[in-house]
Order: C-alpha cells, then sequence, then structure tokens
C-alpha cells in the first residue's frame, strides 16, 4: 500500500503544473557550499521558492544529500574518516557521514556546515512552503534501491502537502524504483544528450518532464516533448542570453547558479 490516499494532491501532469520556472541549483548554486541547509537558506534570501539538490543513500540506509560518487571535493572526508580521494560516500554510515564538514572547501564562512540529510531539507521547504526538485543520485550499482527508498521518503515526508517534490534522475532504473514504490509522485527524465529513443524512454517512465542540458533544447526537440504532453525544463543556465532563448522556447523550468543575477520575481 501507497502512503498517498484518499484527500490526497492530484498527481502532477502536464496540465497542472504548480511549480515555479525558476530553480536554484543545489541550493544557490555557487553562492554557498553545495547541497547544503546553509546553500538552501541563501537561495531563499535571493527570492527562490524552489530548490534542485541531489540526494543518495548511506551504507545504512539513510537519504543525504551530496552531488558526487565521491567524498573527496566537498568534504573533508580524508581528514575525519582518513579516506582517500576515491573514498564512496555510499560505503560509510549516516553515523559517520553526519560528522563531516562539508562547507571548509568553499570557504572559511561556511566551515563546520554538516552534510544535510534529505529529512532535514524536506521539512525546511515543508515549513517555508518551498518547492523541490529531487535529483535522485545512487552509488554504483544501487540505482533501483535508491530510486525506491527516496521515493518513499518522499512520499512519507510530504504526506498531505499541498504540492509534490519533483523526483528526477539521469538513471532510468532508479526511475522505476521510484515508480514502482510511489507512483503517484511526479519524474522527470534527466538528459546530458538526445540519444536515440529519448522521448520514448520519458513515456515509458511515465515522466511529466524532461530535464534536458541547455544546448539540447531547440525549436525541433522542444515540439517533440511538448507535443507527447511533456513539462521542459533545463539545467544549467548561467548566462542571460542562453536564458532569453529558452524563454522563447516556452520552457516550464530553468534551472541556475546565479541566484544572485536572475530574479524568480520577475
Amino acid at each position: 500500500m501507497h502512503i498517498f490516499g484518499a484527500g490526497r494532491p492530484a498527481p502532477v501532469d502536464a496540465g497542472h503544473w504548480p511549480y515555479p520556472r525558476w530553480i536554484a541549483h543545489r541550493g544557490a548554486g555557487k553562492l554557498a557550499p553545495e547541497n547544503t541547509l546553509a546553500a538552501f537558506r541563501l537561495g531563499a534570501a535571493h527570492g527562490y521558492r524552489m530548490f534542485e539538490c541531489d540526494v543518495k543513500l548511506s551504507a545504512d540506509g539513510v537519504p543525504f544529500l551530496l552531488h558526487d560518487d565521491t567524498l573527496a571535493r566537498t568534504t573533508n572526508a580524508r581528514d575525519k574518516l582518513g579516506v582517500g580521494r576515491g573514498a564512496v560516500a555510499g560505503e560509510h554510515p549516516w553515523s559517520a557521514l553526519s560528522q563531516l564538514d562539508a562547507g571548509s572547501w568553499h570557504s572559511a564562512a561556511y566551515a563546520g556546515e554538516p552534510l544535510p540529510s534529505f529529512e532535514a531539507i524536506a521539512r525546511y521547504c515543508l515549513a517555508n512552503n518551498y518547492f523541490l526538485n529531487i535529483e535522485i543520485k545512487p552509488s554504483p550499482g544501487t540505482e533501483r534501491h535508491t530510486g525506491e527508498v527516496v521515493a518513499q521518503h518522499a512520499a512519507r515526508l510530504w504526506q498531505g502537502a499541498a504540492a509534490l517534490p519533483l523526483l528526477t534522475s539521469f538513471q532510468p532504473e532508479a526511475l522505476q524504483g521510484a515508480a514502482q514504490a510511489e507512483p503517484r509522485l511526479p519524474r522527470g527524465l534527466l538528459l546530458d544528450s538526445l540519444c536515440s529513443g529519448w522521448l520514448e524512454t520519458a513515456l515509458r517512465l511515465g515522466c511529466v518532464a524532461v530535464v534536458a542540458k541547455h544546448t539540447l533544447w531547440d525549436s525541433a526537440s522542444a515540439r517533440l516533448a511538448t507535443n507527447a504532453g511533456l513539462r521542459l525544463l533545463s539545467y544549467t543556465v548561467n548566462d542571460e542570453s542562453v536564458a532569453q532563448r529558452l524563454l522563447g522556447l516556452g520552457l516550464d523550468g530553468i534551472i541556475t547558479d546565479r541566484v544572485d543575477a536572475f530574479s524568480p520575481l520577475l
């Protein structure tokens, strides 16, 4: 039995799209340490009401925010855990991951900022009526399982909420797992190329949106997706001329690092 039942929000589809057009990448782009609560707060201070983040699983199954497969770039895992640059994040329990410094790599002002659990970020968004685009970012070999667990946690946390989060992934198996676990949560297929069958894959997975690298959208690809009943989103848009081109194509969502340059209120 799925968590959603009678009286819950209607599933998001092409006709019911509650999300703002402007989406802050990893919380606040590059202005704060990505995928941290500090980044979300800074993005919100710039007026953003929707955020994108990356979610994966710890070794003991706790969803938390991190983009990379390994811990080296954005934490002090080498010093704290005594592990090298190739340390796979998903091989460590949450009790160890939660003690890492995920802010010092960015700047001294954020020293000591922890890796946030997915639950902490969800509760922050829910308390402030913010929207969330959850990129399912599985450790290698855990694609389907990660999709299932992230969807289950999202369904529990957003039970009774006015708007559901959007689940996206580059990994079709992760989206399959999410669909199997919680089919009413909306899904989007992430693309870094328009490989053969991209549209058919999105439709087969029951997606409501395609989230593509900004260079992939043109009048032809946008028309194909729109005619198929899909919403169109783009990443990572940091140039005004690119943003204007995409807006001209009618894109529904623009993911940006430049929360200081693009006002979501315009």
